[in-house]
């Protein structure tokens, strides 16, 4: 059994996910934690039910307050499914569930890497962004999927593909998909703009015009 500490979030492996820790249920599970060596899971709460999560490992307290409270760094490190859950871990105040750890097909391909950091590129020239993160081949899938623009469902359903190739498409699809409706948001902010301004319209030519 695994405990558990579900969060309208999505993890994935190799995330770092910082947490700052208030309930006591919770206080007690990264005491448990530091104590114990053990990991805990962080299912995703989403369409009010509880499936996929992400096993995370504690990597360090940050701070510590006097009421107990906590600021601290974890690491995702496996992908489970649910089998069974239990609000009460036995003897303790935070949940629990039996889980099933996911294998995963990891094969990738370089071009489909390229194509997605290409799409990347393309999308934050278009959002304008500042000194945007860099990615070097080769890299997976997770390492990006916070960086795009997805939504929690979109997070999610990447957290239950189980191919490198499956989610390096989606992302690709995605990215397909969004950069046009962000070229369009920037077309009509132009054209707000200019609403009220005098403008420089290029003459048009009648010569070769027909009824």
């Amino acid at each position: 059994m695994l405990p558990l500490f579900p969060l309208q979030t999505v993890v994935y492996p190799g995330e770092r996910l910082p947490l700052h820790i208030f309930e006591e249920r919770y206080q007690q599970l990264i005491n448990d934690c530091e104590n114990d060596g053990i990991s805990f899971g962080v299912p995703t709460y989403i369409n009010n039910k509880l499936d996929y999560g992400t096993e995370v490992k504690l990597q360090k307290v940050s701070k510590k307050y006097e009421k107990g409270e906590s600021d601290v760094v974890c690491v995702g490190t496996r992908i489970f499914r649910i089998k069974n859950f239990f609000k009460r871990f036995p003897g303790k105040l935070y949940a629990g569930g039996d889980v099933e750890f996911l294998t995963d097909n990891d094969s990738t391909a370089e071009e489909l890497q390229e194509e997605l950091l290409k799409n990347i590129a393309i999308l934050y020239v278009e959002l304008t962004i500042e000194n945007p993160p860099s990615f070097d081949i080769p890299f997976i899938s997770y390492q990006v999927a916070h960086k795009i623009g997805l939504a929690l469902h979109q997070e999610y359903h990447l957290l239950t593909l189980r191919s490198e190739l499956e989610r390096l498409n989606y992302l690709i699809g995605h990215l397909k998909i969004t950069i046009p409706v962000v070229r369009e948001m920037n077309r009509a902010k132009e054209v707000i703009q200019m609403n009220g301004h005098f403008r420089n319209f290029d003459p048009l030519d009648f010569e070769n015009f027909k009824l």
